[in-house]
């Protein structure tokens, strides 16, 4: 009997994914299988690709094809690899320690690729969630200056149209009045310095006592003498 390995689907309706089965080659696609060894989701990224390396050998070694879609992924785990160290050890070429010693060394060096390879991808990832987030962002942000900008154009019109309706009522302008001058105080005449004074008392000649006139007693005398 001629024995395949091959997917089988299963799943939704554009996200199926698959079962990797042993089934005889006679079989329909999806009909029965032998067994399943594994499975296959392309709609991760990576794909996810989960193989029983040990059962998946076992049946390789028993005759088994592959198709080449699971091919590439029995590729891709290293199976196709064992398979060559292991026919290598059946022959004699090489020991069973060296062959273990080099599918380990493969194993750990994919591994490392694989995993920078999804660390890769979830940076790509986050890198595109933030700029579409931050497109997002600018977009709202634009939409609310756009919806406040009308609001306050509405606001304007609507006082306009309020203070048109409603004219502010005119403040007569209250002039004061100015405060009479005051009428200057009659300016008081001064009175003539003349007046002010009390009028200096003439002064009265001094009394001269009349002289008698002295020469008449020199008269007198003349006579007495005679």
């Amino acid at each position: 009997m001629s024995v395949k390995i091959r997917l089988a689907r299963r799943g939704r309706r554009k996200m199926a994914i698959y079962d990797v089965v042993v089934a005889d080659a006679r079989a329909p696609r999806d009909g029965r299988f032998i067994e399943k060894i594994g499975s296959y989701n392309p709609n991760t990224n990576p794909a996810s690709i989960n193989i029983n390396n040990e059962r998946a050998l076992k049946w390789l070694l028993n005759g088994a094809q592959p198709t080449d879609t699971v091919k590439a992924m029995l590729s891709y785990r290293g199976v196709m690899l064992k398979k060559h160290l292991q026919i290598g050890v059946l022959k004699g070429a090489i020991t069973q320690e060296q062959a273990d010693a080099k599918f380990e060394a493969w194993l750990n060096e994919k591994d490392t690729k694989i995993a920078g390879k999804a660390e890769g991808i979830s940076a790509a990832k986050a890198d595109i969630r933030k700029k579409a987030f931050d497109a997002e962002t600018a977009k709202n942000q634009a939409r609310l200056d756009g919806i406040q900008a009308r609001e306050d154009e509405q606001k304007a019109l609507l006082a306009a149209a309020e203070a048109a309706n409603n004219p502010a009522p005119v403040v007569e302008e209250v002039v004061a009045e100015e405060a009479p001058v005051a009428e200057e105080a009659p300016v008081v005449e001064e009175a003539p310095a003349a007046e002010e004074k009390a009028p200096v008392a003439e002064e009265a000649p001094e009394a001269k006592a009349p002289v008698a006139e002295e020469k008449a007693p020199e008269a007198g005398e003349d006579e007495a003498k005679a």
